[in-house]
């Protein structure tokens, strides 16, 4: 094939630069014919991802790590040379808040489901009835539910409702930041749901499948080993990286697509400063809803565009180490919704990362609004920085104010993986492929939320672009 190929990729989030990155390889290795350009709405790339560098801390506004597990980041490192700076997370007990008391996590939890069986009946998360019908899950049949279903609902069936409350809630709603009552099993957590299927009891299921939940030991030590990685000096350094490599790449910065039309095999992207791209392939890596708002006026893509999405808030807070006392040796906590609290966890990043803080500093992030607390986003910074404060200072003493703040706002802009959304997602690509076959979805919205996810996502869709030219 010699005609060159045009691929636009709408987005310079995670998911379009992984798309670009891999386009980019193949093109130098194969001497493709490939013009990449990617079109990003803001003056800078990465998304969520951005990492504030200040006074010696390293601080995450979006993202801080992802699970070392899904290797996707990894690999993307290693290609990049940047896989020396990455770093694993100390371990440390982590804890749930109940009744105003920190609750140590059960040991042996596989997102809060026990596989051993010491700690759970020992722990005073639960009273001994709650501990007597979590038992049940040893006795009880499978589901009978045919297709998918929710997470709480499943678990409540499977637990009873006060473990569910008082552990899975807090840790499985966190990964989301959704409401389990309404979130797809199949989309979210299908390790359950294969769990159950294949060993009836999810207990004994997941017992078996630890050793692959679980973060490994070290060959050299009997100390446990962090399940999540970072960059020394922040998730930026990949979107950094990327944007060095990329010479390939034309980036249109300040850019948002307003419509796309099909002229036989190819499209045109008409663009808000007035100007069109043709291309022969498209990946769409923005939000769902932005992606519906470009199809409006085709009728397509419209039933994932009302995916709901929430609103949440997160607050870093950075002291001197005298400042704040610490009863607790651990890592951060989560809230449950049985306490009068308006932050939902806090991650105590200067023992989870010590990377990211000078020695004598503390940093402590703090996550304010569940679903259907969305107003907290519009408060003012000295009104949620005034929330984090008060409610920290419930669990822990904290002496005088802050070095400084940093407060950072998702404004509609987690989506909700609803019952029956890995239908929806594949209802609105079969509609993509009948009206517009050049067009790809790709990102958060779709198919996983983590860092993982959405590079797997990139590289899957350049796959397919790339799969064209054989």
């Amino acid at each position: 094939m010699t005609e060159t190929k045009r691929v636009v990729i709408v987005g310079g989030g995670i998911t379009g630069l992984a798309t670009a990155f891999y386009l980019q390889e193949a093109k130098r290795e194969h001497d493709l014919p490939l013009e990449i350009t990617v079109v990003e709405a803001s003056d800078k790339l990465g998304g969520k991802i951005e990492t504030v560098r200040r006074d010696g801390f390293v601080i995450e506004r979006g993202p801080d790590s992802f699970l070392i597990r899904k290797q996707s980041v990894e690999r993307l490192a290693r290609a990049l040379h940047i896989d020396d700076q990455l770093v694993r997370n100390a371990t440390g007990q982590a804890f749930v808040l109940l009744h105003d008391r920190l609750h140590p996590i059960p040991g042996g939890s596989v997102m809060g489901i026990p596989t051993e069986l010491s700690p759970f009946i020992t722990t005073e998360l639960f009273s001994w009835l709650g501990k007597l019908r979590a038992a049940g899950d040893f006795i009880m049949p499978r589901s009978s539910v045919k297709g998918d279903q929710a997470v709480g609902p499943f678990f409540r069936r499977r637990f009873g409702k006060e473990v569910v409350e008082n552990l899975i809630e807090p840790l499985l709603s966190g990964v989301y930041s959704g409401d389990i009552n309404y979130m797809s099993l199949q989309a979210t957590f299908p390790q359950f749901v294969q769990a159950e299927k294949k060993h009836r009891s999810l207990i004994l299921g997941m017992r078996k499948s630890k050793s692959k939940q679980l973060p490994q030991k070290d060959s050299h030590s009997s100390k446990k080993e962090g399940a999540f990685h970072t960059f020394r000096n922040g998730l930026s350094t990949l979107v950094e990286a990327l944007e060095a490599h990329l010479t390939d790449v034309t980036f249109l910065m300040n850019t948002s697509v307003h419509d796309i039309e099909r002229h036989e095999r190819q499209a045109t992207l008409l663009l808000n400063n007035g100007q069109t791209l043709q291309a022969d392939d498209v990946v769409l890596t923005t939000s769902h809803r932005i992606a519906g708002d470009i199809m409006n006026r085709h009728d397509i893509l419209q039933e994932i565009a009302t995916i709901p999405t929430t609103s949440t808030v997160a607050v870093s807070l950075a002291y001197d180490a005298d400042q704040v006392v610490q009863e607790q040796n651990g890592t951060g906590f989560l809230v449950s919704k049985k306490n009068n609290y308006d932050i939902t966890a806090c991650t105590w990043t200067s023992r989870k990362w010590p990377t990211t803080t000078p020695d004598g500093k503390v940093l402590l992030r703090a996550f304010i609004g569940r679903v259907g607390e969305e107003h907290f986003v519009e408060y003012s910074d000295e009104q949620l920085v005034d929330i984090a404060k008060r409610d920290l200072g419930k669990i822990f003493t904290i002496k005088g104010e802050p070095d400084f703040h940093i407060v950072t706002r998702f404004k509609k802009d987690r989506p909700q993986y609803r019952v029956g959304h890995k239908e929806r997602v594949a209802h609105a690509r079969a509609q993509l492929q009948e009206h517009f076959p050049m067009v790809q979805l790709a990102g958060a919205s779709y198919d996983g939320v983590g860092l993982p996810d959405c590079i797997d996502q990139g590289e899957a869709a350049a796959t397919r672009i790339i799969q064209s030219f054989s």
